[in-house]
């Protein structure tokens, strides 16, 4: 394992020093002139090496830090997204049930690897628990929206996230010990497939795929993003249980879930009025500005190699 997830790494951090070179080449060019657009990837590049020194330092530490920074990540997504949704002293119960029970419980759980329980305890319990906790306040007012917001809030920042380092509960024949980098394989191909959509996107964009929610998305960077990471996943196949044909068909769907993610997330943030999550991580925005496509990928691929590889 740690040979494969050195060389893993080893490529990753050749790829942000070429990306860093052509960065800098670009704001040598500019002769230090004001350009939004190189100081945007500069940005984004610089972004991308922290959190990736993060991931490398908590896969290095292992399952427990691996556990805990998901932890973290949901924390703060789940703090994002209820920022944006408007509140009433009635469902405060309910928020802190949200942060305090539901969030540290489901990772737990997790940690315990008790698959029966994590699987459905927020989507059952805590679906079924947070509503009553509103309604002891006798607040009608919005009811039925201000409980929703609640729990999708939980649905997507902690329960579709929390699957991500479910990945390493999986007890794969012959893949002992590796499960890392499954992580690892999920996490670089569906953000791959964003920027690899952005760039196509940039190059070849012509048509609008869904103008009134997401105005940078293409037909053409769909496309050329999706296919190419899709390619990308199948090369990783060294990393996975998976052949190589394997690992392409299942790169792609998670690619297609990444972008419906992406695309709902995005519907959310038109509703409430933001162009972005937050402003946390420079050059991206907020952490579901990062975590969108993962929301939505992370569970499929983890039941899809849990029913078939496991």
């Amino acid at each position: 394992m740690a040979s494969q997830t050195l060389m893993l790494f080893g490529g990753i951090g050749a790829i942000l020093v070429l990306a860093s070179l052509i960065g800098l080449i670009l704001k040598l060019r500019s002769r230090g002139a004001p350009n939004a657009v190189i100081d945007n990837l500069n940005a984004r590049i610089n972004a991308w090496w922290v959190m990736v020194v993060v991931i490398g330092i908590a896969f290095w530490l292992g399952t427990g830090a691996v556990i805990l920074l998901f932890y973290a990540v949901s924390f703060y997504a789940l703090r994002e997204f209820l920022t944006l949704i408007p509140t009433r002293r009635s469902d405060y119960p309910a928020l802190v049930a949200a942060f305090y029970l539901a969030l540290p419980l489901q990772y737990l759980l997790i940690y315990a690897d008790w698959y029966g329980l994590f699987s459905i305890f927020i989507p059952v319990y805590v679906f079924l628990l947070l509503p009553i906790l509103a309604s002891l306040g006798g607040d009608s007012t919005h009811f039925l929206e201000r409980a929703s917001k609640v729990q999708w809030g939980l649905m997507i920042a902690v329960f579709c996230v929390s699957f991500v380092p479910a990945l390493l509960t999986l007890d794969i024949p012959g893949y002992e010990g590796r499960n890392l980098l499954l992580i690892a394989y999920l996490v670089i191909v569906v953000q791959l497939s964003d920027v690899l959509q952005y760039v196509c996107g940039k190059l070849f964009g012509k048509h609008k795929i869904a103008p009134n929610l997401s105005p940078s998305k293409t037909v053409e960077g769909f496309v050329g993003g999706i296919l190419l990471s899709s390619l990308i996943g199948a090369a990783l196949w060294w990393t996975t249980p998976f052949n190589p044909w394997q690992s392409f068909l299942i790169a792609l769907l998670i690619n297609l879930l990444g972008f419906a993610g992406g695309i709902v997330m995005s519907a959310i943030k038109r509703d409430r009025g933001v162009k972005d999550w937050g402003h946390m991580i420079e050059g991206h925005g907020g952490m579901l500005d990062r975590l969108d496509s993962v929301c939505f990928a992370a569970p499929i691929f983890f039941h899809l190699v849990r029913y078939w590889w496991t």
